[in-house]
């Protein structure tokens, strides 16, 4: 029962036995004949001693590739299975043995439909078994993708994706199907678990988004329930002075229709003084008229900033947008905020006048914060200025300016230098936005005056012929 000396390693073999000893040769046997033979017994010696030792390289060599290859199966995570073209297991690796919960040696020789947990996947592979067997079984089976269900070791259906390749012995012929997958429960529920949280960062980015929206809203509510006091409160004294009037021209009707007599109804008349009511009604319906009419203006108004998100787009003046940011944010938050701005031609661009108000409150409202920082009062300087093809507003403060390490994180959502409470970050990222989807650049930098320098530059609209 001994190994062949041929399969032994090379220190374990027994040595060869030594070239025989020529160098007494018999008698009348020439010198030369025996020095060739030994010549050529040390030749065949010493080759026998080459091939020797590279039989032994061969076989280290082929025990390294072995030992790579069961490496290589042993740190795969995908499952491996390779199977005779009977379904018979010859061949598999860590992972599925770990799956499963059976050892290799247990899977070895088993058929395939043991490890499947349902009739479809057993169906599925018969039927690449039986491909398999098939003349065209290489093309027709090559790297096809199955999705079958394994049964793991507690004996529930786990997913797993194979991807199939026929395996050919040394003449090209197909002897079996290899199966490599993966396991895809924990994908499938990491990918369930990926979409949940991205439907709540959406949800979250929309809170956020709408919070920066009624925050900007706020600030626009607070200067219209002042500017709305002055005109209600007119409305409201002219109405009581009616209610007034009305009543004393009730009482002198009232008289006059049960025909009092002319005496009395004259009394009357000069006692209520009902001339001066007559003469007083045409003014104080007017200055009704004109305080509910200043008070429709104002909502309009606010009706067209609250639209700032509606795609309609229209021929606007960037003059009006940026008197009515000024008027907000001063009758709002910033009454004492010195702007210096001087309207210029008409310089009309196409889009949406509530979006392009809500950027330019940001911008002014931001330049009030960071100027009113400083002990100096809070100033503010726009120009609008047409540069070629476009319109470009520039607003400059007298605050301290943007730190350098800030600047190339200014327009990032959720980015703030205010403090907690103060600000949601997002200001500055919608207005970015704001004005890319109308054509044009919101840029920042410092001027070289001080303070911050932001611009907004737009495509201008063509002008008409006949227009200024």
């Amino acid at each position: 029962d001994a190994p062949e000396p041929a399969t032994m390693p090379l220190h374990e073999r027994p040595p060869l036995p030594a070239p025989p000893d020529l160098s007494q040769h018999p008698a009348g046997f020439e010198d030369s004949a025996w020095v060739d033979v030994i010549q050529k017994m040390d030749e065949v010696y010493q080759q026998l001693l080459q091939d020797e030792v590279a039989l032994e390289e061969k076989n280290a060599q082929l025990e390294q590739s072995q030992q790579f290859i069961m490496s290589l199966l042993s740190a795969m995570s995908d499952v491996l299975l390779a199977c005779d073209a009977r379904g018979r297991i010859e061949e598999t690796n860590a992972a599925l043995c770990e799956l499963v919960g059976r050892s290799e040696a247990e899977l070895r020789g088993r058929n395939v439909a043991d490890l499947l947990a349902d009739d479809d996947s057993v169906r599925h592979i018969q039927a690449m078994l039986q491909r398999a067997q098939g003349p065209a079984a290489a093309a027709s089976i090559a790297h096809s993708v199955v999705d079958i269900n394994l049964r793991d070791g507690q004996g529930q259906a786990v997913p797993v994706d194979l991807n199939c390749t026929p395996r050919r012995n040394a003449k090209g012929r197909t002897v079996g199907l290899v199966f490599v997958g993966r396991p895809m429960g924990e994908i499938k529920l990491a990918y369930k678990q990926l979409q949940q949280t991205h439907e709540a960062l959406k949800q979250a980015q929309a809170q956020l988004l709408h919070s920066e929206k009624m925050a900007s809203l706020g600030r626009l509510v607070a200067g219209v329930a002042h500017e709305l006091n002055n005109p209600i409160s007119f409305v409201l004294g002219n109405v009581h002075a009616l209610k007034k009037y009305t009543q004393r021209l009730a009482q002198y009707l009232d008289a006059v229709h049960t025909h009092q007599p002319e005496a009395t109804c004259t009394e009357l008349r000069q006692r209520l003084r009902i001339d001066h009511a007559l003469g007083d009604l045409p003014s104080l319906i007017e200055g009704t008229i004109e305080g509910a009419q200043r008070t429709a203006d104002i909502v309009h108004g606010l009706k067209r900033f609250s639209a700032m998100d509606r795609e309609e787009r229209e021929a606007v003046d960037l003059n009006t947008v940026i008197e009515r940011a000024i008027h907000w944010v001063r009758k709002g938050t910033a009454p004492d905020f010195l702007i210096h701005w001087t309207p210029k031609a008409p310089c009309l661009v196409m889009g949406s006048s509530g979006q392009l108000l809500q950027v330019l409150m940001n911008l002014i409202q931001n330049a009030y914060d960071a100027a009113r920082t400083l002990p100096a009062p809070p100033e503010l300087w726009i120009t609008l200025d047409v540069d070629g093809p476009s319109c470009c507003i520039l607003l400059r403060d007298n605050g301290p300016g943007i730190p350098a390490e800030h600047l190339g994180r200014l327009f990032d959502p959720f980015f703030t230098t205010k403090p907690v409470g103060q600000g949601t970050g997002l200001g500055l990222s919608i207005s970015f936005g704001a004005v890319e989807q109308h054509g044009g650049q919101l840029t920042a930098a410092n001027a070289p005056q001080g303070g911050a320098l932001f611009s907004v530059r737009l495509p201008r609209l063509p002008r008409l012929p006949g227009s200024p």
